[in-house]
């Protein structure tokens, strides 16, 4: 057996600040974390049983090394007793089961949040990378660096471009779809060495620690979603939640996630006091035109300078995508785009859709409905439409 996962810090950097907040306002949550695939076509996941189970083994075999405990405590908001606590952590294998429903593949992670949340990104890569494995490498490897190369030089040529107000960055998101742990090195470290005027770090936090690095990254649905089930009124919970955030970081991590009820009832909650302590926000569903848009005409109606602020783009993005958003938005406010699968999968193969989502907190059913309804996972119909009928968004949304 290869080993997917060799180190508890590949992972993305969300999961370590959303996990630090938790320990320090929630730590006796109980969660629910369900795994879904959307697409698998070439063959069914449940043939990968045996050999997720066998990584799941190995992964709950490994603890954090000193030097990486040492590397987290050197992130300014990273507190102390969260290092603490990752120094005696270790998965638990009775807190997730690998089975075959029905042809379908079912991953479930149940327990304590603060010891299954982490579970998310290490599962999606390991499904990845079995899958891939079956997979003729040479070829794939082969076309890789070939649209790799091409990468490269569309970022080149881009540079010939007219200078706007603010720079284009970009960021590695690929963790979780990647073809591979070491074409994920092999991509990063291209994109570090040949345009690093543009590339600006990764949310895998190894890679990051390991090449030298700027790790990136805020929070994800999962934070906003369990506050659904904290006890605040159900049309309070983005408030609290974003309270919370401030609370822990106290300024820093300043980019906010919109889509769990849509952007528009994100808006209603991002007040002025939200608008001045956050940095910007985070698109992830919807068409990013009309986001970005809504996104300045906010700030515009709060008298908020957007220059001062950044919107970071992280839906599905090719860096074509990335150069037309930059073109439409560059001389009005701070960009940044987070790119995933188009980055570390990008091989010419048919890409997985799959998801690790929380489902469920203290027993109680916990949904997004964003801007994309394909991205809706929730089987509650019930609570789902309760959700809609407080945030006033139409059925089909």
């Amino acid at each position: 057996m290869q080993p997917v996962i060799n180190s508890l810090l590949e992972t993305d950097l969300y999961k370590f600040t959303m996990w630090q907040a938790m320990l320090h306002r929630f730590p006796q949550t109980q969660a629910e974390y369900v795994f879904v695939c959307r697409n698998a076509r070439d063959y069914p996941l449940t043939h990968l049983i045996p050999e997720i189970n066998e990584q799941l083994d190995h992964l709950c075999s490994l603890r954090f090394r000193r030097e990486e405990l040492d590397y987290l405590a050197g992130l300014r908001f990273i507190k102390s007793d969260f290092v603490d606590f990752l120094r005696i952590f270790q998965f638990q294998r009775d807190f997730i089961q690998v089975r075959n429903n029905a042809g379908t593949l079912e991953i479930v992670a149940r327990g304590p949040q603060v010891h299954v949340m982490a579970f998310e990104i290490h599962v999606l890569a390991i499904v990845n990378e079995l899958y891939f494995r079956r997979v003729e490498q040479g070829p794939a490897l082969a076309e890789g660096r070939r649209r790799l190369a091409e990468k490269v030089q569309l970022l080149r040529q881009f540079a010939q471009e007219p200078k706007r107000r603010n720079s284009f960055e970009f960021f590695d998101f690929g963790v979780r779809r990647r073809f591979s742990g070491a074409w994920h090195r092999e991509v990063i470290s291209t994109l570090a060495r040949e345009v690093p005027e543009y590339f600006r770090g990764t949310s895998n936090v190894k890679l990051a620690r390991e090449l030298g690095l700027v790790p990136i990254g805020t929070m994800a649905h999962e934070f906003m979603q369990t506050y659904q089930a904290l006890g605040v009124r159900l049309r309070d919970f983005q408030k609290a939640a974003l309270e919370g955030w401030v609370q822990e970081y106290r300024g820093d991590l300043g980019i906010a996630l919109t889509d769990v009820v849509g952007m528009d009832a994100f808006l209603a909650d991002f007040d002025l006091y939200f608008a001045k302590l956050f940095d910007g926000l985070r698109h992830d569903s919807g068409d990013p035109i009309t986001w970005g848009e809504k996104a300045l005409a906010h700030y515009a109606k709060l008298r908020i300078d957007a220059n001062t602020k950044r919107l970071v783009f992280s839906d599905g993005l090719t860096l074509p995508r990335a150069f037309e958003l930059y073109r439409h938005f560059a001389d009005r406010t701070q960009l940044g785009f987070g790119i995933g699968t188009y980055l570390t999968n990008d091989m010419g193969l048919h890409t997985l859709h799959i998801v690790m989502k929380l489902t469920q907190c203290n027993g109680q059913t916990v949904a997004k409905i964003s801007d994309s309804p394909g991205k809706t996972l929730c089987d509650d119909t019930t609570f789902l439409a309760y959700l809609r009928q407080v945030f006033n968004m139409p059925a089909g949304a």
